[in-house]
């Protein structure tokens, strides 16, 4: 058998086993999705900029998702009066970073490198935040 039929092999079987944690991280982000009402954004951001930073980077690192999700739910979180820089950082958080998929991303990827990447992504979460609001404001 050749080396390319062998990876291919491998690469199947450690498909068909990772699909039970990849169905479980997708049923449980949208149950997350489901369960959390909009409505209950506004009630948890202060007005304080930098921690309504760091809690929409909260937010969406628990809550992961998908980019175009996160484009309506920060769209409805503007309209009741959660800040750009809370909202801008939720939205990267939601799309980088990812504490529902960890355990998945762990299996696959290794436990040290999943771990730095998310943290990574949550600290560009809040600084990516800072430069939009910045920028804006500049405009």
């Amino acid at each position: 058998m050749n080396r390319l039929a062998e990876s291919a092999i491998k690469s199947g079987r450690s498909l068909y086993n990772t699909l039970p944690v990849l169905a479980g991280v997708i049923l449980l982000i949208g149950l997350i999705n489901t369960l959390v009402p909009k409505s209950l954004y506004r009630s948890v951001f202060t007005g304080n900029e930098i921690l309504n930073s760091l809690i929409g980077s909260g937010l969406g690192s628990l809550m992961a998702g998908n980019p175009v999700t996160s484009y309506i739910l920060g769209g409805e979180m503007l309209k009741q009066g959660v800040g750009l820089m809370a909202v801008t950082s939720f939205i990267v958080a939601w799309v980088t970073v990812g504490m529902v998929q960890l355990p998945a991303e762990s299996l696959l990827l290794g436990k040290r490198f999943a771990i730095l990447r998310n943290l990574i992504c949550f600290i560009f979460s809040i600084l990516v935040a800072g430069l939009t609001v910045m920028i804006l404001g500049a405009m």
